[in-house]
């Protein structure tokens, strides 16, 4: 080799030789008859032999015994290949210690051809004991999980199960290693799998249980079972592969089943219990009136018509809830609205004179707070009704209910009439309808308060559970 061409050969050769010394994995050099012919120290390190005792010596004698035979053939088949291999090529490689012990290695083999002594293998060795032992590890850990865990190449073939799949789907692992994924699906989804099989590939991310509609796995006998199914992508030397973790949800599904077929037996239950109710409801509010009608004396009337409407409200209650789908909070807008329908019916009272204006935000109570707070509008504006606009008078009801940020709920029914009169001693009073009303506003905690006229407001502040 001329030094025109190349520069100055023994000062790149010493460059060189410096380097492969001091590279971390072990380097070889063999001759095209197999012989060692150089070793840096990361090989001395790696074999536990000296340089002294590796050159000159045939490159078996650092593979072991059972795998000596056909390796003269591998290295002839090489050097006719003669070309560049990269680490981690082909099959499993053991490499050999002085002291006997056998090491997973990974070689890379680099063709080095001379004009004078023909052509070279420099093979670069890394010992992979660590990473076949964090592999091992998975193994062990995929074989031990209680999921079946199925992993498969980007083709959908099936490159490794646990004996937990083996449970699930009825196969030996041998029946199902190389098969394709579509093997465990049941037949009806077959044709669209694959389609989303490389819709995933396309964007892989992890992909937690439950994900999406519902799965079925399809098991050796043919039976279809419920699965919820999770997917990992791994990224490996074979490519990107997908860890699929599998879970039967027979036993879930049919909790699932007999919880819902439990709700809904309550649900008919219930139902039939709140019809019953306002039914009977209404037989006492039929009866009530019956036995007005055969009364002359008119306070006595007016207290069972009075008797009449608070038993009416009850049964609006239940008829809210029957007509519900949640038996266990009202809408109670809808409520107020009902009621006083009810009520300008049972008076008689003129829409021309007297106007009821509401403003109700949608609320839903719980029944423990909606009977109470029912009898008490409709006390409230049965008074107004009754009292706040005599000799014809013209005139307006306000019924208002807001849920304010604090969690509590504001009621309030205020009317423009004549007012409370003065002499009136509202907590002792002997009127029915205003001890109901503080009666029933302890029972729910509500905050009362009274302002007799310009307008006389009658204001709760209910506080409700969160």
């Amino acid at each position: 080799m001329s030094s025109t061409r190349f520069g100055n050969f023994s000062n790149t050769g010493e460059i060189m030789l410096l380097a492969v010394e001091a590279s971390p994995n072990g380097m070889i050099m063999t001759d095209c008859g197999g012989k060692i012919v150089m070793v840096n120290s990361a090989t001395e390190k790696l074999f536990g032999y000296t340089r002294q005792e590796l050159i000159g010596h045939s490159v078996e004698k650092l593979i072991p015994e059972r795998l000596r035979h056909n390796h003269p053939n591998y290295r002839q088949a090489y050097l006719n290949e003669s070309q560049t291999r990269s680490m981690g090529h082909g099959r499993d490689l053991y490499g050999l210690h002085k002291n006997g012990q056998e090491f997973p290695i990974e070689v890379g083999l680099n063709p080095v051809k001379t004009e004078r002594d023909g052509t070279f293998v420099l093979a670069a060795i890394v010992d992979i004991t660590d990473r076949k032992h964090a592999e091992e590890m998975i193994l062990l850990a995929v074989e031990a999980s209680p999921n079946g865990m199925v992993m498969t190449d980007q083709q959908g073939k099936i490159i490794l199960v646990n004996s937990t799949t083996e449970e699930l789907f009825g196969y030996k692992r041998q029946e199902l290693l190389g098969q394709s994924i579509e093997i465990l699906i049941p037949v009806a989804h077959r044709a669209h799998h694959p389609e989303l099989r490389n819709e995933y590939l396309e964007n892989p991310s992890a992909r937690a249980m439950g994900h999406g509609r519902d799965l079925y796995g399809l098991d050796k006998n043919g039976k279809e079972f419920p699965v919820e199914v999770g997917l990992n992508p791994i990224q490996t030397p074979r490519g990107r592969m997908v860890l699929a973790s599998v879970i039967d949800i027979t036993e879930r599904k049919q909790q699932e089943a007999l919880l819902k077929s439990a709700l809904k037996e309550k649900e008919i239950l219930l139902s039939e219990i709140h019809h019953r109710v306002k039914n009977n409801l209404q037989i006492i509010d039929s009866l009530l009136g019956m036995q007005s009608e055969k009364l002359p004396d008119e306070t006595t009337v007016s207290v069972l018509k009075e008797s009449q409407n608070r038993v009416k409200s009850m049964a609006l209650i239940h008829q809210i809830l029957y007509e519900s789908l949640d038996f266990s909070r009202i809408d109670f807008s809808s409520f107020i609205q009902l009621l006083t329908d009810n009520l300008s019916i049972s008076y008689a009272l003129d829409a021309e004179k007297i106007v009821i204006a509401i403003d109700a935000d949608q609320v839903h109570l719980p029944i423990d707070i909606s009977i109470p707070l029912a009898l008490i509008l409709n006390e409230l504006c049965t008074n107004a009704m009754k009292y706040a606009f005599p000799r014809n008078r013209k005139g307006k009801i306000k019924i208002y209910l807001k849920l304010q940020t604090s969690g509590q709920l504001l009621v309030s029914v205020s009317d423009n009439g004549v007012g409370i009169p003065g002499d009136l001693d509202i907590e002792n009073t002997t009127s029915l309808g205003l001890q109901l009303v503080q009666l029933l506003s302890e029972q729910i905690s509500a905050e009362l308060t009274i302002h007799r006229k310009k307008p006389t407001c009658f204001t709760l502040k209910v506080p409700l559970q969160q």
